[in-house]
């Protein structure tokens, strides 16, 4: 029997729909894109056309819930990597946006560069647990022109061949996409069959759709892009001060979402993916290794699954800047509640301090975590031949089991997680061995990884047609 957490009653996850439902059509949201607002109205919302707050009634949202499809596939250019959503299965994505990084060789903190970036994709590349991509790390030391940009994609794809989620900034950076993932996937109905590409769009909450990056989207309609809708509620800041609470207002700012997204292009590909989390109350900042965090996450799952959706869900949060005790049991508690609710995908690993520092060590651990969660979540198989009352009655009173073929059979049939990762051995082997650490073995690792692992060649064509893309937005500024 699989282990399946549950923080909200079936009934419970009723009464936020119904309260999410009252709170669009009284409330309503802040739509600060006209070009969102038009779409709403045309489909029944309410728009007030001197506040931008765009009001939903109940036939809208349920029509756009009938709407979004419940499976469809994540493609990936690596053959054998395509993820499909509502399959069962549960991958990691890599925690983004972090500003700095943590040097390998100093353990100082230090603004992240265009090599950090690289290390990260390359190093994510290189491991089965992380199935999609998002920009770990900004690079300061990269531009900020179309030509960057068009740079910045091709230095994605011709380094990682998993799933690629990322956003466009502004409605201009939009076609320059579309034209390099035609040049990297085929044509246009290629990319809508394969959805090698998916957007992650963060609604401002509390209750307000923001216009750069979300004309950035709508640029990209009928192209049947997925989409994963991000808002990041702070209970007590960003959202009133209970958890139940915060979970309907970040289901407000999914649903409205949602309702845009199906009235711009009915049936595109949609997965809810709130960012749900609290504030430390002693300092009014976000306290990301707080355990609220954690069932909060849980509770989000459970909304997608309530709604039949796609589930992104969030976990491994920590107040710490660098790897260690407190680091070590935050992220663990945080990722194990909502994995155990089972997302499709757990977003997460990587980063320190709130999600601002780097860290590819800790990438490591927070792996190695995701591994352990994900056999706690596998449960305890009963099938007939687990029972094993013969060898009980075999090996009799005060006896062992220890060479039992049925002992063997456990150990590699998955009854066992057996970590290859940590200290595992005698105090005498760890002594003579110079008593190395954790972290010590996490960068070992790293550095072999990258040493060694070559990604997935685009192709000498392929790279020369994106060469020409760059130079042509270069030669258009």
């Amino acid at each position: 029997m699989k282990t399946l957490l549950q923080v909200l009653a079936q009934d419970e996850r009723a009464q936020i729909h119904e309260r999410t439902l009252q709170v669009l059509a009284k409330t309503g949201v802040r739509v600060d894109t006209a070009w969102g607002r038009q779409i709403l109205k045309d489909a029944g919302a309410e728009v007030g056309e001197n506040t931008n707050i765009v009001r939903f009634p109940r036939a809208l949202v349920e029509e756009s819930l009938r709407l979004a499809p419940k499976e469809f596939t994540l493609g990936a250019r690596r053959p054998g990597w395509d993820l499909r959503m509502n399959g069962g299965d549960c991958t990691l994505c890599i925690d983004g946006e972090a500003i700095f990084a943590l040097d390998r060789e100093t353990g100082e903190r230090r603004p992240g560069m265009a090599k950090d970036w690289l290390d990260a994709t390359r190093l994510i590349d290189a491991l089965d647990e992380v199935g999609v991509w998002w920009c770990m790390v900004e690079a300061n030391d990269r531009g900020d022109s179309m030509a960057d940009y068009v740079g910045y994609l091709q230095g994605i794809f011709s380094n990682f061949s998993k799933h690629v989620q990322d956003a466009t900034s502004t409605p201009e950076q939009s076609p320059w996409l579309l034209e390099v993932l035609q040049v990297v996937f085929g044509d246009k109905e290629t990319i809508r069959r394969q959805h090698p590409l998916s957007v992650l769009l963060c609604p401002l909450s509390p209750l307000a759709i923001e216009a750069p990056y979300t004309d950035a989207y709508l640029a990209l309609l009928g192209w049947d892009i997925p989409v994963a809708v991000m808002p990041m509620p702070l209970m007590g800041g960003t959202a009133p001060g209970s958890l139940i609470s915060t979970t309907v207002v970040g289901n407000c700012d999914v649903l409205a979402m949602l309702c845009l997204i199906q009235a711009g292009a009915p049936g595109t590909p949609f997965i809810c993916a709130p960012a749900l989390s609290v504030i430390d109350p002693r300092s009014g900042r976000y306290s990301p290794g707080a355990v609220e965090n954690g069932l909060l996450g849980a509770a989000a799952v459970e909304m997608a699954r309530y709604y039949g959706l796609p589930a992104e869900g969030t976990g491994g949060g920590s107040e710490c800047y660098v790897p260690g005790i407190q680091a070590g049991y935050e992220r663990a508690m945080n990722a194990l509640l909502p994995l155990l609710s089972w997302p499709d995908i757990l977003v997460g690993p990587g980063l320190l301090g709130g999600s601002m520092v780097l860290s590819l060590e800790q990438l490591l651990i927070d792996v190695e975590i995701f591994k352990m969660a994900k056999r706690a979540h596998r449960g305890i198989a009963t099938g007939e031949e687990k029972w094993l009352e013969d060898v009980i009655d075999h090996v009799g009173p005060a006896g062992n089991f220890l060479a039992e073929r049925s002992t063997r059979k456990g150990t590699r049939s998955g009854e066992w997680y057996v970590s290859k990762f940590g200290l595992h051995d005698t105090y005498e082997k760890w002594e003579a061995e110079g008593k190395p650490t954790l972290l010590d073995e996490a960068r070992q690792r790293v550095d072999e990884i990258l040493a060694t692992h070559e990604p997935l060649p685009l192709g000498e064509d392929v790279e020369r047609e994106l060469d020409k893309i760059q130079e042509r937005a270069r030669a258009e500024a």
